[in-house]
Protein backbone atom coordinates (compact mmCIF):
# COMPACT_ATOMS: atom_id res chain seq x y z
CA UNK A 1 0.00 0.00 0.00
CA UNK A 2 1.28 3.42 -0.60
CA UNK A 3 2.79 5.00 2.27
CA UNK A 4 0.86 8.87 1.84
CA UNK A 5 -2.07 6.77 0.96
CA UNK A 6 -1.92 4.46 4.43
CA UNK A 7 -0.93 7.67 6.26
CA UNK A 8 -3.91 9.50 4.72
CA UNK A 9 -6.40 6.98 6.09
CA UNK A 10 -5.09 7.23 9.64
CA UNK A 11 -5.34 11.09 9.70
CA UNK A 12 -9.03 10.55 8.60
CA UNK A 13 -9.96 8.37 11.60
CA UNK A 14 -8.96 11.25 13.63
CA UNK A 15 -11.22 13.92 11.40
CA UNK A 16 -13.90 11.24 11.53
CA UNK A 17 -13.76 11.41 15.58
CA UNK A 18 -13.54 15.24 15.72
CA UNK A 19 -16.17 16.30 13.49
CA UNK A 20 -19.98 16.19 12.80
CA UNK A 21 -20.05 16.06 8.99
CA UNK A 22 -18.57 13.29 6.81
CA UNK A 23 -16.62 15.82 4.58
CA UNK A 24 -12.84 15.29 5.09
CA UNK A 25 -11.25 18.57 6.89
CA UNK A 26 -8.31 19.66 5.11
CA UNK A 27 -5.52 21.78 6.61
CA UNK A 28 -6.09 24.36 3.68
CA UNK A 29 -9.34 24.80 5.73
CA UNK A 30 -7.27 26.08 8.38
CA UNK A 31 -4.37 28.46 7.33
CA UNK A 32 -5.09 32.07 7.74
CA UNK A 33 -7.40 31.76 9.82
CA UNK A 34 -6.14 31.03 13.65
CA UNK A 35 -9.17 32.81 15.02
CA UNK A 36 -12.51 32.14 13.42
CA UNK A 37 -16.43 31.57 14.45
CA UNK A 38 -17.81 28.12 13.94
CA UNK A 39 -20.88 27.48 12.92
CA UNK A 40 -22.62 27.62 16.17
CA UNK A 41 -21.48 31.00 16.79
CA UNK A 42 -18.68 30.16 19.20
CA UNK A 43 -15.27 31.61 18.78
CA UNK A 44 -13.14 28.89 17.71
CA UNK A 45 -9.15 29.01 17.32
CA UNK A 46 -6.53 26.60 15.81
CA UNK A 47 -3.34 25.22 17.16
CA UNK A 48 -0.93 23.06 15.65
CA UNK A 49 0.46 19.82 16.70
CA UNK A 50 4.42 19.61 15.38
CA UNK A 51 6.55 16.71 14.59
CA UNK A 52 9.62 17.08 16.33
CA UNK A 53 11.81 14.32 14.55
CA UNK A 54 10.93 16.90 11.46
CA UNK A 55 12.30 20.40 12.94
CA UNK A 56 8.84 20.73 14.70
CA UNK A 57 7.05 21.42 11.59
CA UNK A 58 3.38 21.88 11.56
CA UNK A 59 2.33 18.25 11.47
CA UNK A 60 -1.97 18.40 12.68
CA UNK A 61 -4.06 21.40 12.68
CA UNK A 62 -6.63 21.31 15.83
CA UNK A 63 -9.64 23.44 15.88
CA UNK A 64 -11.31 23.85 19.60
CA UNK A 65 -13.37 26.75 21.34
CA UNK A 66 -11.24 29.94 21.66
CA UNK A 67 -11.15 30.12 25.55
CA UNK A 68 -10.01 26.75 25.91
CA UNK A 69 -6.66 25.27 27.10
CA UNK A 70 -4.71 23.00 24.64
CA UNK A 71 -1.90 20.77 24.77
CA UNK A 72 -1.02 18.24 21.69
CA UNK A 73 1.70 15.99 21.06
CA UNK A 74 2.82 13.90 18.27
CA UNK A 75 3.61 9.93 18.55
CA UNK A 76 5.71 8.24 15.85
CA UNK A 77 4.19 5.01 16.50
CA UNK A 78 5.32 1.25 17.44
CA UNK A 79 5.05 -2.57 16.42
CA UNK A 80 1.25 -2.48 17.15
CA UNK A 81 0.41 1.36 15.31
CA UNK A 82 2.83 1.78 13.03
CA UNK A 83 2.00 5.47 11.74
CA UNK A 84 2.32 8.80 13.46
CA UNK A 85 -0.57 10.02 15.50
CA UNK A 86 -1.67 13.33 17.38
CA UNK A 87 -2.25 12.72 21.22
CA UNK A 88 -4.53 16.25 22.40
CA UNK A 89 -6.15 17.67 24.92
CA UNK A 90 -8.68 20.61 25.45
CA UNK A 91 -9.72 21.67 28.81
CA UNK A 92 -12.55 24.61 28.93
CA UNK A 93 -11.50 27.53 31.70
CA UNK A 94 -12.89 25.85 34.46
CA UNK A 95 -10.93 23.00 34.14
CA UNK A 96 -14.29 20.46 34.14
CA UNK A 97 -14.89 19.89 30.00
CA UNK A 98 -12.66 18.29 28.58
CA UNK A 99 -12.57 17.16 25.11
CA UNK A 100 -9.35 14.60 24.01
CA UNK A 101 -7.92 12.08 21.73
CA UNK A 102 -6.25 9.06 23.34
CA UNK A 103 -3.25 7.33 22.30
CA UNK A 104 -3.60 4.76 19.14
CA UNK A 105 -4.08 1.35 20.52
CA UNK A 106 -3.20 -2.13 18.85
CA UNK A 107 -3.55 -5.37 19.29
CA UNK A 108 -3.04 -8.85 17.55
CA UNK A 109 -2.99 -12.38 17.69
CA UNK A 110 -3.07 -15.36 15.08
CA UNK A 111 -2.07 -18.95 14.38
CA UNK A 112 0.41 -20.35 12.40
CA UNK A 113 4.76 -20.04 12.17
CA UNK A 114 5.35 -16.89 11.55
CA UNK A 115 3.32 -15.85 14.72
CA UNK A 116 6.56 -16.29 16.85
CA UNK A 117 8.56 -13.54 15.11
CA UNK A 118 5.94 -10.78 15.28
CA UNK A 119 6.54 -7.99 17.77
CA UNK A 120 3.65 -7.05 19.86
CA UNK A 121 5.83 -5.30 23.43
CA UNK A 122 3.39 -2.75 22.56
CA UNK A 123 0.43 -4.25 21.96
CA UNK A 124 -2.60 -4.58 24.17
CA UNK A 125 -2.84 -7.55 26.21
CA UNK A 126 -6.12 -8.62 23.70
CA UNK A 127 -6.15 -11.98 22.06
CA UNK A 128 -9.04 -11.84 20.04
CA UNK A 129 -11.83 -9.92 18.03
CA UNK A 130 -13.88 -7.09 19.85
CA UNK A 131 -16.56 -4.91 17.95
CA UNK A 132 -15.97 -1.16 17.99
CA UNK A 133 -18.70 -1.12 20.85
CA UNK A 134 -17.07 -3.88 22.49
CA UNK A 135 -13.66 -2.13 22.27
CA UNK A 136 -15.66 1.14 23.81
CA UNK A 137 -16.71 -0.89 27.18
CA UNK A 138 -13.27 -2.42 27.63
CA UNK A 139 -12.07 1.46 27.17
CA UNK A 140 -14.82 2.91 29.80
CA UNK A 141 -13.50 0.09 31.93
CA UNK A 142 -9.90 0.93 31.97
CA UNK A 143 -11.25 4.32 32.39
CA UNK A 144 -12.69 3.91 35.24
CA UNK A 145 -16.04 5.29 33.80
CA UNK A 146 -19.38 3.65 34.10
CA UNK A 147 -21.17 3.24 30.51
CA UNK A 148 -24.46 4.48 29.99
CA UNK A 149 -25.22 3.09 26.44
CA UNK A 150 -24.74 2.35 23.50
CA UNK A 151 -24.98 6.27 21.41
CA UNK A 152 -26.00 6.06 17.34
CA UNK A 153 -22.99 7.20 15.10
CA UNK A 154 -24.46 9.69 12.58
CA UNK A 155 -24.64 7.55 9.12
CA UNK A 156 -22.58 10.47 7.24
CA UNK A 157 -19.49 9.42 9.55
CA UNK A 158 -20.00 5.53 8.98
CA UNK A 159 -20.69 6.43 5.08
CA UNK A 160 -17.33 8.53 4.79
CA UNK A 161 -15.18 5.39 6.30
CA UNK A 162 -16.63 2.82 4.87
CA UNK A 163 -15.49 5.31 1.67
CA UNK A 164 -12.32 6.12 2.21
CA UNK A 165 -11.64 2.22 3.27
CA UNK A 166 -12.61 1.45 -0.74
CA UNK A 167 -10.46 3.80 -1.74
CA UNK A 168 -7.25 2.81 0.02
CA UNK A 169 -7.25 -0.78 -1.40
CA UNK A 170 -9.03 0.83 -4.82
CA UNK A 171 -7.73 -1.65 -7.39
CA UNK A 172 -6.14 -3.98 -5.02
CA UNK A 173 -9.22 -6.43 -4.50
CA UNK A 174 -8.01 -9.22 -6.51
CA UNK A 175 -4.47 -9.63 -5.54
CA UNK A 176 -3.70 -12.98 -4.18
CA UNK A 177 -2.05 -11.55 -1.18
CA UNK A 178 -4.57 -8.92 -0.84
CA UNK A 179 -5.68 -8.75 3.07
CA UNK A 180 -8.87 -8.24 4.85
CA UNK A 181 -10.15 -5.35 6.09
CA UNK A 182 -12.41 -3.75 7.97
CA UNK A 183 -13.45 -0.04 9.45
CA UNK A 184 -16.14 0.46 12.19
CA UNK A 185 -16.91 3.70 14.00
CA UNK A 186 -18.79 3.43 17.49
CA UNK A 187 -19.99 5.46 20.39
CA UNK A 188 -20.83 5.38 23.92
CA UNK A 189 -22.42 7.42 26.76
CA UNK A 190 -20.59 7.28 29.80
CA UNK A 191 -20.51 8.65 33.16
CA UNK A 192 -18.35 9.68 35.98
CA UNK A 193 -17.74 11.58 39.45
CA UNK A 194 -15.79 14.64 39.42
CA UNK A 195 -15.38 15.36 43.37
CA UNK A 196 -18.98 16.88 43.96
CA UNK A 197 -19.72 16.91 40.36
CA UNK A 198 -21.48 14.39 38.71
CA UNK A 199 -20.33 14.15 35.02
CA UNK A 200 -21.51 13.07 31.42
CA UNK A 201 -19.47 12.05 28.95
CA UNK A 202 -19.08 10.78 25.32
CA UNK A 203 -16.55 8.07 23.74
CA UNK A 204 -16.15 7.28 20.01
CA UNK A 205 -13.65 5.18 18.63
CA UNK A 206 -12.67 4.16 14.73
CA UNK A 207 -11.78 0.48 14.39
CA UNK A 208 -9.69 -1.01 11.97
CA UNK A 209 -8.70 -4.51 11.67
CA UNK A 210 -6.68 -6.64 9.15
CA UNK A 211 -6.46 -10.09 8.55
CA UNK A 212 -2.94 -11.42 6.86
CA UNK A 213 -3.11 -14.59 6.00
CA UNK A 214 0.29 -16.03 4.69
CA UNK A 215 0.26 -19.56 2.88
CA UNK A 216 3.13 -22.09 4.06
CA UNK A 217 6.59 -22.68 2.03
CA UNK A 218 5.55 -25.43 -0.55
CA UNK A 219 8.42 -28.48 0.04
CA UNK A 220 8.71 -31.42 -2.70
CA UNK A 221 8.90 -34.99 -0.83
CA UNK A 222 10.75 -37.65 -2.88
CA UNK A 223 8.35 -40.51 -1.39
CA UNK A 224 9.73 -43.55 -0.68
CA UNK A 225 8.22 -47.11 0.30
CA UNK A 226 4.62 -47.25 1.05
CA UNK A 227 4.76 -43.05 0.44
CA UNK A 228 3.97 -41.05 -2.85
CA UNK A 229 5.87 -38.54 -4.26
CA UNK A 230 4.55 -35.22 -4.83
CA UNK A 231 4.50 -31.42 -3.13
CA UNK A 232 3.52 -30.92 0.24
CA UNK A 233 1.62 -27.47 1.78
CA UNK A 234 3.17 -25.83 4.75
CA UNK A 235 1.74 -24.69 7.67
CA UNK A 236 -0.85 -21.65 6.78
CA UNK A 237 -0.16 -18.45 9.01
CA UNK A 238 -2.80 -15.97 9.77
CA UNK A 239 -2.17 -12.70 11.66
CA UNK A 240 -5.07 -10.51 12.87
CA UNK A 241 -4.30 -6.84 13.56
CA UNK A 242 -6.43 -4.28 15.20
CA UNK A 243 -6.06 -0.73 15.95
CA UNK A 244 -8.14 1.86 17.41
CA UNK A 245 -8.10 5.50 17.44
CA UNK A 246 -10.31 7.05 20.09
CA UNK A 247 -11.63 10.41 21.32
CA UNK A 248 -13.53 11.46 24.78
CA UNK A 249 -15.56 14.30 25.43
CA UNK A 250 -16.43 15.13 29.19
CA UNK A 251 -18.12 17.91 31.17
CA UNK A 252 -20.20 18.83 34.57
CA UNK A 253 -24.11 17.10 33.52
CA UNK A 254 -25.66 20.28 33.45
CA UNK A 255 -22.95 21.78 30.58
CA UNK A 256 -22.82 18.73 28.94
CA UNK A 257 -25.20 19.65 26.49
CA UNK A 258 -24.00 23.30 25.39
CA UNK A 259 -20.63 21.77 25.45
CA UNK A 260 -21.30 19.03 22.96
CA UNK A 261 -22.71 21.97 20.80
CA UNK A 262 -19.64 23.82 21.01
CA UNK A 263 -18.04 20.90 19.98
CA UNK A 264 -20.43 19.43 17.57
CA UNK A 265 -19.79 21.50 14.18
CA UNK A 266 -17.82 20.10 11.18
CA UNK A 267 -14.20 20.94 11.61
CA UNK A 268 -14.12 20.57 15.24
CA UNK A 269 -11.25 18.90 16.62
CA UNK A 270 -8.10 17.30 14.66
CA UNK A 271 -8.19 17.60 11.01
CA UNK A 272 -6.16 16.41 8.37
CA UNK A 273 -2.25 16.43 8.26
CA UNK A 274 -0.40 19.32 6.24
CA UNK A 275 0.12 18.42 2.95
CA UNK A 276 3.93 19.77 3.67
CA UNK A 277 4.27 17.81 6.45
CA UNK A 278 2.49 14.33 4.92
CA UNK A 279 5.11 14.63 2.13
CA UNK A 280 7.71 15.20 4.60
CA UNK A 281 6.90 11.94 6.66
CA UNK A 282 6.11 10.22 3.89
CA UNK A 283 9.41 11.04 1.94
CA UNK A 284 11.76 10.37 4.87
CA UNK A 285 10.09 6.91 5.45
CA UNK A 286 10.96 5.79 2.18
CA UNK A 287 14.01 6.87 2.44
CA UNK A 288 14.73 5.00 5.33
CA UNK A 289 13.53 1.95 3.78
CA UNK A 290 16.06 2.45 0.77
CA UNK A 291 18.76 3.24 3.52
CA UNK A 292 17.86 -0.10 5.47
CA UNK A 293 17.49 -2.19 2.03
CA UNK A 294 20.71 -0.58 0.84
CA UNK A 295 22.32 -1.67 3.78
CA UNK A 296 21.12 -5.37 3.99
CA UNK A 297 22.21 -5.57 0.68
CA UNK A 298 26.21 -4.76 1.66
CA UNK A 299 25.71 -6.98 4.55
CA UNK A 300 24.90 -9.78 2.30
CA UNK A 301 27.31 -9.20 -0.18
CA UNK A 302 29.96 -8.85 2.73
CA UNK A 303 28.17 -12.38 4.14
CA UNK A 304 28.91 -14.09 0.91
CA UNK A 305 32.49 -13.03 0.60
CA UNK A 306 33.60 -13.86 4.15
CA UNK A 307 31.83 -17.16 3.32
CA UNK A 308 34.55 -17.49 0.11
CA UNK A 309 37.23 -16.87 2.42
CA UNK A 310 36.03 -19.08 4.27
CA UNK A 311 35.98 -21.60 1.69
CA UNK A 312 39.04 -20.88 0.30
CA UNK A 313 40.87 -20.75 3.23
CA UNK A 314 39.41 -24.08 4.54
CA UNK A 315 40.61 -25.57 0.92
CA UNK A 316 44.65 -24.11 1.48
CA UNK A 317 44.76 -25.56 5.16
CA UNK A 318 43.56 -29.16 3.64
CA UNK A 319 45.86 -29.00 1.11
CA UNK A 320 48.75 -27.80 3.68
CA UNK A 321 47.77 -30.52 5.94
CA UNK A 322 48.12 -33.43 3.30
CA UNK A 323 51.79 -32.14 2.19
CA UNK A 324 52.80 -32.32 5.85
CA UNK A 325 51.29 -35.75 5.79
CA UNK A 326 52.96 -36.88 3.09
CA UNK A 327 56.07 -35.37 4.44
CA UNK A 328 55.85 -37.08 8.05
CA UNK A 329 55.14 -40.47 6.12
CA UNK A 330 58.34 -39.95 4.04
CA UNK A 331 60.28 -38.77 7.01
CA UNK A 332 59.32 -41.29 9.07
CA UNK A 333 60.21 -43.99 6.41
CA UNK A 334 63.75 -42.01 6.21
CA UNK A 335 64.46 -42.16 10.09
CA UNK A 336 63.23 -46.18 9.31
CA UNK A 337 65.59 -46.99 7.02
CA UNK A 338 68.23 -44.64 8.65
CA UNK A 339 67.73 -46.61 12.01
CA UNK A 340 68.09 -49.98 10.15
CA UNK A 341 71.62 -48.66 8.69
CA UNK A 342 72.65 -47.19 12.12
CA UNK A 343 71.83 -50.76 13.41
CA UNK A 344 73.41 -52.84 10.83
CA UNK A 345 76.44 -50.56 11.47
CA UNK A 346 75.88 -50.61 15.49
CA UNK A 347 76.64 -54.69 14.99
CA UNK A 348 79.98 -54.12 13.38
CA UNK A 349 80.93 -51.63 15.95
CA UNK A 350 79.83 -51.93 19.71
CA UNK A 351 77.27 -53.34 21.75
CA UNK A 352 75.75 -50.46 23.20
CA UNK A 353 74.46 -48.73 20.06
CA UNK A 354 72.35 -52.42 19.74
CA UNK A 355 71.35 -51.33 22.89
CA UNK A 356 70.43 -47.67 21.84
CA UNK A 357 68.43 -49.36 18.56
CA UNK A 358 66.53 -51.94 20.81
CA UNK A 359 64.89 -49.06 23.22
CA UNK A 360 64.63 -46.74 20.32
CA UNK A 361 67.16 -44.38 22.04
CA UNK A 362 70.17 -42.27 20.76
CA UNK A 363 73.45 -40.99 22.10
CA UNK A 364 74.10 -37.20 21.75
CA UNK A 365 77.08 -35.19 22.98
CA UNK A 366 77.31 -31.97 24.14
CA UNK A 367 80.33 -30.60 21.38
CA UNK A 368 80.91 -27.50 24.53
CA UNK A 369 81.14 -30.20 28.15
CA UNK A 370 81.51 -33.44 26.40
CA UNK A 371 78.22 -34.38 28.59
CA UNK A 372 76.84 -37.90 26.51
CA UNK A 373 72.45 -38.01 26.57
CA UNK A 374 70.10 -40.68 26.35
CA UNK A 375 67.24 -39.49 23.85
CA UNK A 376 64.47 -39.84 21.84
CA UNK A 377 65.70 -41.50 18.47
CA UNK A 378 62.45 -40.57 16.45
CA UNK A 379 63.63 -36.80 16.15
CA UNK A 380 66.81 -36.35 14.54
CA UNK A 381 68.01 -32.72 15.87
CA UNK A 382 68.74 -32.31 19.74
CA UNK A 383 69.38 -29.20 21.97
CA UNK A 384 70.61 -29.47 25.28
CA UNK A 385 69.78 -26.30 27.65
CA UNK A 386 72.70 -25.09 30.33
CA UNK A 387 71.50 -27.48 32.99
CA UNK A 388 72.39 -30.53 30.75
CA UNK A 389 69.01 -31.81 32.73
CA UNK A 390 66.45 -30.43 29.75
CA UNK A 391 66.77 -31.52 26.09
CA UNK A 392 64.44 -30.15 22.88
CA UNK A 393 63.97 -32.42 19.86
CA UNK A 394 62.73 -31.41 16.64
CA UNK A 395 62.39 -32.24 13.09
CA UNK A 396 63.36 -29.18 11.52
CA UNK A 397 67.16 -28.72 11.07
CA UNK A 398 66.57 -25.11 11.10
CA UNK A 399 65.12 -24.86 14.31
CA UNK A 400 66.68 -23.01 17.43
CA UNK A 401 65.07 -22.45 21.05
CA UNK A 402 67.27 -20.03 21.78
CA UNK A 403 65.62 -16.76 22.31
CA UNK A 404 62.42 -18.69 21.95
CA UNK A 405 62.43 -21.13 25.06
CA UNK A 406 64.25 -19.84 28.19
CA UNK A 407 67.67 -20.53 28.86
CA UNK A 408 70.65 -21.34 26.59
CA UNK A 409 70.92 -24.06 24.39
CA UNK A 410 73.26 -26.35 22.75
CA UNK A 411 72.79 -28.29 19.83
CA UNK A 412 73.84 -32.01 20.16
CA UNK A 413 75.87 -34.35 18.10
CA UNK A 414 74.66 -37.57 17.57
CA UNK A 415 77.72 -40.78 18.44
CA UNK A 416 77.64 -44.25 19.21
CA UNK A 417 75.65 -45.32 21.93
CA UNK A 418 78.98 -45.72 24.05
CA UNK A 419 79.81 -42.38 23.32
CA UNK A 420 82.41 -42.23 20.44
CA UNK A 421 82.40 -40.49 17.52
Amino acid sequence: MNLKVRLAMMLVALTLLGCKGAEETTAAGYEGSQSSTSASGSATRVEYIKDPTLNNMDAIPVRFPARWHFQGVLFQGGNCESNPYSVWRATSPDGLSMAEALPAMGWMWGTGPVMKFMQNNHCLPLKGALTAQQFLKYMAANMHLEYVSDAPVPPADNAAAQKNLQGVFAGEANHPNHPKQTVELARASVRTQNGSFAMKGMLKVWLKCTEFVEPGARTYSPGGPGKPSGWNTGQTTTIDHCEARTAYLTAAEAQYSAVSQQWEPHGMGAGMGTEAWQDAWTNRTIARVQRQTAEDNRIAAANRQAQQRQFEHSMAVQQQMHQEFLATMQRGTDMSMARTQAGMNARSTATSDWVDYSLDRQTVTDPNTGQISKVSSSYPHTWVDSTGKTSYQTNDPNANPNGVLPGKWTQQTVVHGDGSQ
